[in-house]
């Protein structure tokens, strides 16, 4: 029982991982389109749902949640006062010079959201922008801790993931790689549970703050385990301009020029996300990619590509640090006015660099853009500025490893705080231990259940074994009936073989006493003319009576020839193939035939032949000789039936009569289920119902000696039933008449 149970637990626990990847990796735009195509207002308003936990500070989100709200309105599907927050805090982000405002809504929203317990990573991401955008560092990293504590405690993964993310990135803007990415690989590990796409961003952070650190090693395996990943295909906008710069960089501190030039024209060919942001990675590929071509000393394309993210940069007001990382156009306009000797500008933009970076708390880029400025002044001869800037340098240091040490320690303290929550955490899982043992009694309840599940098993089990059982007789029985059915066949193939027996036996026995007869005729021929000479009268009735025994020799050698033929045609029937066939015209020319070949014999005979043809019968697939052979057995008989009825008449009558004129009828018509019916009706002598009752047995006949061989109807019968899974039935009334009926499906 334990390890069904432990199977259940896995498969639940690996569906909901599936679950989850799936909903946080949902491609946003494919979700977008499918939308519209929502048939019912709950399936919509769910869409709307994950459009925004998706992305839900993008220009797309307030109306989105405008039809969020519009549409809860009418189903009351979900609490709203979350989203209601969300909405007021997106009015204000679209706004100028509202960002704290924007920031304590959006704060509002967050808490409103953890009330009802709804999972908010990307939301929480995306505040990062209003903490950078106020400049309010030290808020942001204590808002993050607090919120880190609250979701640890609660086990939100998402949650926790979006706050060491957060944090990761902040450790970095202020240079402590060491905690930058211990924050970096706990988002990872904790991404990897929910969101692949998450995941490989956050390998790529790892590597590139290992690049930023000087740690190439480490850089290039955790860029590489990160391309590596089937899920790198699906990172496009900021994200793969962040990778592809990276990388950029990366190449350009080993000097391999050409794999940086093509890292940086992969994040001018990344795949726009948002319109709102491609002003955003365009212009810091441009600036990336000017950087290597000034290594490789192409100046006049570097300073084309310099001025196009200069025309951005005053068009959008681009920040300095962003999604896409640093923002180093004014570094790099400074290194390509030195490379054009244009020192006065060179010396411009790197003291715009430098201010910019210190505005933006940039705490990295502050000592790099010192080391410049002091290199740049004591190349040109100005000591005094050189010796400020490198003062300044040194100061810059010296309080950032007093600020690393007091990070040191802010880790220690932190991983003290990380105990206490621990400890209550346990305190926690402790009394839920106690609330299990209260509810241990409740399982005895469900031991008294399982006690009857046992028995209503048993009693499923002796059902099932009468059922076996049952299905064992049923399949004695079948194989009873299929033994009968075979003694049937074999009493039935007795009667035939007796049957042909009996009808071959007539005219072999008759051809046998002709022959002996014509011997003996023979010898007394030969007698005679030894004794008194041939008398030319007796030669002349023997050889007229050779003659006679010949011809009759000949007739039942002729019958005998044509009951195995008949019943050859009986052996063969049913296995040509259909093809397409003009009914109609089969039934004229069968009937015509019948009519000429009883003619034929019987010079004094004549009849009515009537025909009623469906014109819009169309072509009906069948196999057209044995079908012909059908017709032409049927219409025979008929028009034998007529003629007998037609001498018993004359016989009574004592000369040709008025009042009857034999009338032979063939009917063809569809019926309302579009099957094909075929009716041959005669006005002749009619049957008994004993006749009836025989009527399709082998060899039965109503014909005198000679005259038929008893297979004909046989064989029509099999030929339309077995050949072509129809029916022949017929009706009659002795001394009224006959009508056989022939009925194949419309297929």
């Amino acid at each position: 029982m334990k390890w069904i149970l432990t199977v259940l637990l896995v498969w639940v626990m690996n569906g909901s991982l599936l679950a989850q990847h799936r909903y946080w990796d949902t491609d946003y735009d494919s979700l977008l389109q499918s939308l519209p195509q929502q048939r019912t207002d709950t399936a919509r308003l769910h869409t709307l749902v994950h459009l925004l936990d998706l992305h839900p500070t993008n220009p797309q989100a307030l109306p989105l949640l405008n039809q969020l709200l519009a549409l809860n309105q009418r189903v009351q599907a979900l609490n709203e006062a979350p989203y209601r927050r969300l909405r007021a805090g997106m009015v204000l982000w679209q706004k100028e010079n509202v960002a704290a405002a924007a920031l304590d809504s959006m704060k509002l929203a967050v808490t409103e959201f953890d009330r009802v317990g709804r999972p908010i990573p990307l939301l929480l991401t995306d505040l990062v922008t209003l903490f950078n955008r106020l400049g309010a560092m030290d808020a942001r990293k204590q808002y993050y801790e607090d919120k880190l504590a609250f979701y640890r405690v609660r086990g939100n993964t998402e949650n926790i993931a979006a706050c060491y993310l957060s944090q990761g990135n902040f450790y970095r803007r202020t240079g402590d790689y060491n905690r930058a990415i211990n924050c970096s690989l706990r988002a990872a590990d904790m991404a990897q549970q929910f969101s692949r796409t998450l995941y490989v961003n956050e390998l790529l952070v790892t590597g590139s703050i290992y690049a930023d650190w000087g740690n190439t090693d480490k850089a290039v395996q955790y860029l590489s385990q990160a391309l590596a990943l089937p899920e790198f295909r699906r990172v496009q906008g900021h994200n793969r301009v962040f990778t592809f710069v990276t990388l950029s960089k990366l190449y350009l501190q080993q000097r391999q020029l050409q794999a940086a030039l093509q890292a940086s024209d992969s994040a001018l060919a990344a795949r726009r996300t948002e319109v709102s942001e491609e002003g955003m990675n365009q212009a810091h590929a441009l600036v990336q990619k000017a950087a290597v071509l000034l290594h490789m000393g192409e100046l006049k394309s570097a300073g084309e590509l310099l001025q196009r993210a200069q025309k951005l940069d005053d068009s959008l007001a681009l920040a300095m640090s962003d999604k896409p990382g640093e923002f180093e156009l004014d570094a790099t306009w400074a290194q390509y006015y030195l490379a054009q000797r244009d020192y006065a500008r060179a010396e411009t933009h790197w003291l715009l660099a430098y201010r910019k970076a210190t505005a933006a708390k940039l705490d990295r880029l502050r000592p790099k853009y010192l080391q410049q400025l002091a290199a740049f002044y004591v190349a040109r001869g100005r000591p005094a500025e050189a010796q400020r800037y490198s003062s300044a340098y040194i100061a810059l240091i010296d309080t950032f490893n007093l600020a690393q040490n007091t990070f040191h320690v802010a880790q220690y303290e932190g991983e003290r705080v990380e105990q206490a929550q621990n400890a209550q955490i346990s305190n926690l899982r402790q009394s839920q231990a106690v609330q299990a043992v209260r509810l241990r009694l409740g399982n005895w309840l469900l031991l008294g259940a399982l006690v009857a599940v046992v028995l209503v098993s048993g009693l499923g089990v002796f059902i099932y074994q009468q059922l076996l059982m049952k299905r064992r007789m049923l399949a004695q029985l079948r194989q009873t009936q299929s033994q009968l059915v075979q003694a049937e066949k074999m009493a039935f193939l007795g009667e035939l073989t007796a049957g042909i027996a009996h009808e071959l036996q007539n005219p072999l026995n008759f051809m046998k006493n002709f022959a002996e007869v014509s011997t003996d005729l023979v010898d007394d021929m030969h007698g005679e003319g030894l004794a008194s000479g041939r008398a030319e009268g007796l030669e002349g009735e023997i050889l007229a009576g050779l003659k006679q025994n010949l011809q009759q020799i000949s007739q039942h050698g002729q019958r005998a020839s044509s009951i195995i033929k008949d019943m050859l045609a009986h052996s063969r029937s049913g296995t040509s193939q259909r093809v397409p066939t003009d009914l109609n015209a089969l039934a004229s020319e069968a009937l015509t035939l019948a009519y000429e070949g009883l003619g034929a014999n019987d010079k004094l005979f004549s009849a009515s032949l009537v025909t009623n043809f469906e014109p819009q019968m169309g072509l009906v697939p069948v196999v057209a000789q044995d079908m012909s052979r059908v017709l032409l057995n049927l219409c025979t008989n008929a028009l034998y039936a007529v003629r007998q009825c037609q001498q018993q008449v004359l016989v009574a009558a004592g000369q040709e009569p008025d009042y009857y004129e034999p009338t032979v009828t063939i009917i063809t018509r569809r019926t309302a289920g579009q099957a094909v019916e075929i009716l041959v009706r005669d006005n002749g002598t009619g049957m008994s119902e004993a006749v009836k009752a025989k009527i399709f047995q082998p060899f039965f006949t109503t014909k005198p000696a000679g005259e038929g061989t008893g297979l004909g109807l046989s064989l029509s019968y099999d030929i339309v039933t077995k050949g072509h899974g129809g029916t022949l039935t017929v009706e009659s009334h002795e001394g009224e008449g006959t009508e056989f009926i022939i009925r194949l499906p419309s297929n």
